[in-house]
């Protein structure tokens, strides 16, 4: 049997180029007080032995760990992957986060939160310790925790709060949800339509309310009245059949809806359904979240394309230039894009559209 090949170490380099384990290391982090002819040795080494830098050996400076760590809700996430419901904010994530980490140098990992768990600060102060970040990523309902926040400001660790507009540290990122809910509520006033409904998420996430808020914009400045026009879910899809039932049984019933995620607009295609309500025909309907799954239904849904990975990337290129770039004050918007698909139309002339 052949012996496998021993796997060259930051060790081999620095015995090869005559140098110490720590100017290895620096030549690998590219510091700048290294030698130019060290750094050439250094390299060369490198070269002949086929070495690829590990994170341990680039932590070797002791400056930095090459690791951002983006923390997501445990029980969402863990309830969408058992239910395997077509969500994918997390691969999402991920694409953002690891490409852009990827490009220099850097590792990201992910890990699951209780943001209402009363151990929260116990058990991230252990991850932190263990990990030692460069950086943390905070996702809705984290990123207005205060618990979390205090926890990293107190440590001096740099972190991006995606979702959040309230004052305090951290930097702040959204997905600009307000535009969006007014982007998609004028595209539908566009189709003719006036009774235009919302299912908005729960009050524990600050962007439920952004949405309203453009929604409510959009309608006002087309002098259409929203009152018991607007119901509210939890992002999960029975919470979407009880708001549009709710939205659908009254005698003058929205000629539209827009659903603050794509779980609720399933539920409202199905309700729609139920109440002989033709989807696009007698009811349009524009989602949140662009999920995959919104390709497949009948009809194809209409959605508002969150820019999931376009925000993480941005907020991971913040944190590792943090000691060349300022940090900007004002929150950053990064805007989602409607994309339309067959599940919206004209508004029908039977129903006053």
């Amino acid at each position: 049997m052949a012996r496998r090949r021993q796997a060259v170490t930051i060790k081999h380099v620095a015995a090869d180029a005559g140098v110490s384990l720590q100017t290895v290391s620096r030549v690998i982090n590219n510091e700048p007080n290294v030698r130019p002819e060290m750094k050439e040795r250094v390299q060369a080494s490198i070269d002949r032995l086929g070495y690829v830098p590990s994170i341990a050996a680039q932590r070797m400076s002791g400056s930095r760990s090459y690791l951002i760590l983006a923390l997501n809700d445990r029980e969402k996430t863990v309830a969408e992957w058992r239910s395997r419901s077509g969500t994918d904010w997390v691969d999402q994530m991920l694409l953002g986060g690891m490409l852009t980490c990827a490009e220099h140098g850097y590792r990201m990992m992910v890990e699951l939160v209780d943001t209402h768990n009363d151990h929260v600060e116990r058990e991230l102060s252990a991850t932190i310790a263990a990990l030692q970040p460069d950086g943390v990523i905070l996702t809705p309902p984290h990123s207005e925790n205060r618990l979390i926040t205090d926890l990293l400001a107190s440590k001096n660790i740099p972190f991006a709060r995606i979702g959040s507009l309230e004052p305090g540290p951290g930097i702040r990122l959204t997905m600009d949800d307000d535009h969006s809910a007014v982007m998609a509520t004028e595209r539908l006033i566009e189709l003719g339509h006036k009774r235009i409904g919302l299912i908005a998420g729960p009050k524990d996430y600050s962007l439920s309310g952004w949405r309203i808020d453009g929604w409510m914009r959009a309608m006002q400045a087309a002098g259409f009245n929203t009152d018991g026009l607007c119901a509210r879910g939890d992002f999960g899809f029975d919470s979407g059949i009880a708001a549009a039932r709710t939205l659908l049984s009254q005698k003058d019933r929205p000629t539209a809806i827009i659903a603050s995620n794509d779980q609720m607009a399933l539920a409202t295609l199905d309700v729609a359904r139920e109440l002989d309500l033709a989807v696009p025909d007698k009811l349009s309907l524009i989602s949140f979240d662009n999920t995959p799954i919104v390709r497949f239904t009948n009809p194809p849904l209409t959605a508002v394309d969150q820019p999931i990975a376009a925000t993480i990337s941005h907020a991971v290129e913040l944190l590792i230039n943090k000691s060349r770039k300022a940090i900007p004050a004002d929150p950053i918007n990064i805007q989602g894009v409607l994309v339309e698909r067959a599940s919206t139309a004209p508004a029908p002339k039977a129903n006053g559209g």
